[in-house]
């Protein structure tokens, strides 16, 4: 079988290529701006890639599917081709992924708002550490696994990020739909990707869709602190099982401590503690990762037990792994300098309950430190108004915010579009210090300028942004060394 892939460098599709590969399928793609490291991960993996989409170069390579991209659309001559010819199938990347590489293999699909990608390296760790050899697609880079794809043996469980964006231009259903859940992770629900989702009830609608498809003898894993997802309809069809702070849920983290020396629970099951984790992750929220991961790691091996004795003791052999070195995954309060008189961080937050919830961390795990928080208004919801105050409010947490450019402010009309001098007047009213930049390299600028500073009282600077902040972040870690 020989598959082409449209738009082969994103992350999502190069990792799916490599595995379509280490099965056995010839595979070439083409896409533009090809830079490393993906060009480098499909070189070495021998994938052919073509610069460009051009329709002759994919014709002529003589595919027998084609796989196209969720960020290409109508317009490409290459898609064109496919349209306007009828000769060869093509089908969106998740469609692939469900059919290709999850196929039969018992899965388990990490949905949510937030720690998708945590819970999902989280989780196939878990499983190699149980003698496992998972298969697993997480879209960053885990610092805890060899590589953030692996095919795993074709009888072992496959773990993936379960994404609610669409999968394709011609297929607007969630991603998440075409990847056969048998342990379903709902870790949160909140209003996001405003560009195709008008409000929380459209979100909750395919949250709804998802659970319809997890069959009688797999399991449900929600957070049972959540009310948009208790608010779900219950999936009667299935097993469902809850993880939280509070005393009513199935699985409990409780006695949380974190300060300066780490992060520290318990996870109780039903009234009886199963596992105490003491680690250098941060926050409630990576406990809750961590709470889904180990759960989801045990059930996905129960599948064929009573349902009736999992729900007794579903941690049979699991609970006796040791996450005390897991570091998490790339970007996710990565720490990218360290010394008495300065920390500098990199966080991917780019929601306002998530930027909450790694400032709350910080302060705990710094208390010491004068806290400012740099952030880039670029995803797709960020950069509008919905979440401005929410935004707003979060970074009042910190001592100080550095509010950067909107990015591609001018695909936003103006009444829609997030002000960042607003968000100064907020949190300058809770008495605290905010800029705003017009573009990303003053805001470095204004870094560099107060370096000394910033030492001389002893300051935490975090990045948050999905994207590469136009290089302050690299830049203003090297002016350090």
């Amino acid at each position: 079988m020989r598959v082409f892939f449209i738009g082969l460098c994103g992350t999502a599709m190069g990792n799916a290529a490599v595995l379509l590969k280490k099965m056995g399928f010839e595979v070439a793609g083409s896409d533009t701006a090809v830079y490393p490291p993906m060009s480098n991960v499909l070189a070495d993996a021998g994938i052919k890639l073509y610069e460009g989409f051009s329709e002759h170069e994919m014709t002529a390579w003589k595919p027998d599917r084609v796989v196209v991209g969720n960020a290409v659309s109508r317009g490409n001559l290459q898609v064109e081709k496919l349209l306007n010819d009828r000769t060869l199938p093509f089908v969106s990347l998740p469609q692939l992924i469900g059919e290709d590489l999850i196929g039969n293999r018992p899965s388990v699909v990490v949905a949510g708002t937030h720690g998708k990608t945590t819970t999902t390296a989280l989780t196939a760790f878990s499983l190699k550490a149980c003698g496992l050899n998972p298969g697993y697609l997480i879209g960053g880079v885990p610092l805890d696994l060899p590589s953030g794809n692996e095919l795993g043996d074709l009888s072992a469980p496959f773990v993936i990020e379960g994404d609610e964006y669409d999968s394709a231009f011609f297929d607007k259903r969630s991603k998440f739909i075409h990847y056969r859940p048998r342990v379903l992770i709902l870790n949160n629900l909140e209003f996001d990707h405003g560009d195709i989702f008008r409000d929380l009830q459209d979100i909750s609608r395919t949250f709804q869709h998802l659970t319809r498809i997890v069959p009688g003898n797999g399991y449900i894993i929600l957070n049972g602190d959540d009310p948009n997802l208790l608010a779900l309809p219950y999936a009667s069809w299935t097993q469902i099982l809850s993880v939280g702070l509070d005393a009513s849920n199935d699985l409990v983290i409780a006695n949380f401590l974190e300060d300066s020396s780490g992060t520290q629970f318990d996870l109780v099951w039903k009234g009886t503690k199963v596992k105490h984790v003491s680690w250098q992750m941060p926050g409630l929220f990576n406990a809750r990762n961590l709470a889904m991961a180990l759960l989801s790691s045990s059930l996905v091996q129960s599948l064929n037990r009573d349902p009736c004795e999992v729900r007794h003791n579903p941690f049979s052999g699991i609970a006796e792994i040791e996450y005390g070195d897991c570091l998490g995954v790339k970007r996710r309060q990565e720490i990218l300098f360290n010394s008495e008189d300065l920390t500098v961080l990199s966080d991917f937050a780019h929601h306002p309950t998530a930027i909450k919830g790694a400032l709350e961390s910080l302060r705990l795990r710094w208390p010491d430190r004068k806290i400012v928080a740099c952030f880039e208004p670029r995803s797709n919801t960020a950069v509008t108004n919905i979440f401005q105050d929410c935004f707003a409010e979060a970074l009042s947490l910190a001592d100080q915010s550095l509010i950067g450019e909107v990015h591609r402010a001018e695909r936003v009309d103006e009444n829609l579009r997030i002000s960042p001098d607003e968000m100064v007047q907020w949190i300058e009213n809770q008495g605290k210090s905010a800029y705003a930049f017009s573009t990303n390299g003053e805001l470095g600028e204004f870094l560099g300028k107060n370096l000394k500073d910033f030492i001389h009282k002893k300051a935490l600077v975090v990045f948050f942004s999905n994207g590469s902040f136009d290089g302050v972040i690299q830049d203003f870690v090297h002016s350090i060394g």
